[in-house]
């Protein structure tokens, strides 16, 4: 089953200068290692590509099922000097949480219905 990482996780988004931090958060402890597996640092470099990030580093907090992504450098130099509309990043976690993971058949249980 492939499907979006918001499915499985929730994020949340802050910033400091011309870095964004980026957490993501497992809804259901069974599913993070999976998470943990497929949202990469290279992976999070590659989805965040068009925004030319300097570096790339994550940080694993497994006793609360989260991990924290920091990137350098995409936001355009930051609140004060940027023209981005988004010069905060705070929708940057929407993005990340775009990202397809798949989920293998034995974990599917966990994964909550997609509401319509």
């Amino acid at each position: 089953m492939v499907i979006a990482l918001h499915r499985v996780a929730h994020g949340r988004t802050g910033d400091k200068g011309d870095r964004s931090n980026i957490s993501v958060i497992a809804y259901r402890p069974e599913l993070f290692e999976v998470i943990v597996a497929q949202v990469t640092e290279a992976r999070v470099a590659e989805l965040f590509a068009h925004r030319k990030p300097q570096a790339v580093k994550r940080y694993l907090l497994p006793k609360l099922g989260a991990m924290n992504f920091v990137l350098d450098g995409v936001l355009d130099g930051g609140v004060n000097g940027s023209l981005n509309l988004d010069t905060h990043g705070k929708t940057l976690a929407f993005l990340l949480l775009e990202l397809p993971v798949e989920i293998p058949t034995t974990l599917e249980s966990f994964v909550p219905e997609e509401k319509k």
